[in-house]
């Protein structure tokens, strides 16, 4: 085999396939309307990869992003997300799935108004049941993302481009596998939109994150290893 042939210097260089989608599709009924979100979506994502999922509204990239956050289940097809078959699973094991493995980063942030940076950060570690430690890591990961002075103030008194760094460190608190960023500079102006690209870039190179955008932003993309192009509810072949 290849492998074989190679020797060892290649050990540290074994591929791990973090997402494996296999002719994915979904389906919503509007009435007496099927509508086809999705019509057989194939797809492999490599863990520590760069990705951008583009395409114009209702190419069915939305749809996709919420597959693999495990926010949906698809109509048919198989989803493996870090070796774990994950189609199937109920609401709860779901919802667990989520907490575990994967990181969310939204447009509108989503943190909760009435909580200080650091309470919001502690969120999934109270869904997940940790309480050891809780504070202590969530004040390291405000740290990280360079909010350690402002970890009790409210999102009402953060900038946007604060708010969404509270929601990064939101999203990496429980080490997931993979962090899922749905147009995550949208609503930030150009420069702060700039920092949090760079800031998530950051991670991945420094600890090895997997990412994967879902923007609009050919700015975003510009800065990822590969980018996938959807249409229709199909990803467009031979464009990269």
């Amino acid at each position: 085999s290849r492998a074989c042939r190679c020797g060892s210097r290649n050990l540290a260089q074994v591929i791990v396939i973090m997402i494996e989608i296999e002719n994915i599709t979904k389906t919503y009924r509007m009435g007496d309307v099927e509508v086809h979100a999705l019509a057989g979506v194939s797809l492999k994502i490599e863990r520590g990869e760069v990705v951008s999922i583009m395409g114009p509204s209702g190419s069915g990239k939305s749809t996709l992003m919420n597959i693999l956050g495990c926010l949906d289940q698809p109509t048919s097809g198989s989803y493996v997300l870090d070796g774990t078959a994950v189609n199937s699973m109920n609401d709860d094991q779901l919802a667990e799935v989520r907490n575990r493995k994967i990181g969310l980063v939204f447009q509108s942030f989503n943190l909760l108004r009435r909580l200080t940076a650091r309470r919001n950060v502690e969120l999934p570690m109270l869904y997940a049941g940790i309480e050891n430690g809780r504070r202590e890591r969530a004040v390291k990961a405000l740290e990280a993302v360079g909010l350690g002075d402002r970890m009790d103030h409210r999102p009402t008194e953060l900038s946007g481009g604060q708010q969404q760094r509270v929601a990064i460190a939101r999203a990496l608190i429980n080490d997931p596998a993979i962090l899922l960023a749905d147009e995550p500079t949208g609503n930030l102006d150009s420069k702060s939109g700039e920092e949090i690209l760079q800031l998530l870039l950051t991670l991945n190179h420094e600890h090895g994150i997997t990412l994967v955008f879902v923007t609009h932003d050919s700015k975003i993309a510009a800065h990822t290893q590969r980018v996938i192009h959807m249409r229709d509810g199909l990803i467009e072949e031979g464009i990269a």
